[in-house]
């Protein structure tokens, strides 16, 4: 009976200790002068992440379906394809022991706008609520958009056919 009565105790300790979920979304789009198809033919590969965001990526496990796995960054980080259409694919990130879950998520998409133009659109979702105070939640989602921002423009240029 005691030990019932302390894990209750420490149950609720510990839901008065933890962080709200604070889920924030980055949309990001760039425009490209190519239709959508031989758009995502140049940066739509799971692992073209590794060209557009200058990044290590290899393929653990799958084979490019849903529930492919890619590691990033030399293994730190893994991502796990959690959808995928002809023209876009999302992923997350699983939980890693005796780090914070921020349930973290990706979505990139080559939209057709025309018979000869399309979009890169990608989305970020994650849990800022580990972080200490709005303005360090805001600092975080501001380098977010800046890392991605700049791997659009590089897509965008290997779509269209530019080194940059």
């Amino acid at each position: 009976m005691k030990h019932h009565l302390l894990l209750g105790a420490l149950a609720v300790a510990a839901q008065a200790h933890a962080a709200q979920p604070d889920y924030r979304t980055i949309h990001m789009e760039i425009e490209v002068n190519r239709p959508a198809a031989e758009v995502w033919a140049k940066v739509g590969g799971y692992c073209d992440i590794s060209q557009w965001l200058s990044v290590d990526c290899k393929i653990v496990s799958g084979d490019g379906d849903v529930g492919t796995v890619r590691a990033l960054a030399g293994d730190k980080v893994r991502e796990i394809l959690v959808g995928r259409t002809a023209l876009s694919y999302g992923y997350t990130q699983p939980v890693r022991e005796g780090q914070f879950y921020d349930l973290y998520h990706g979505f990139m998409e080559a939209r057709p706008v025309t018979g000869k133009t399309s979009k890169i659109l990608y989305t970020l979702m994650m849990d800022e609520s580990n972080k200490a105070d709005e303005a360090a939640k805001e600092a975080d989602l501001a380098h977010r958009r800046t890392v991605f921002e700049t791997a659009l423009k590089k897509m965008k240029a290997m779509a269209e056919g530019e080194s940059k």
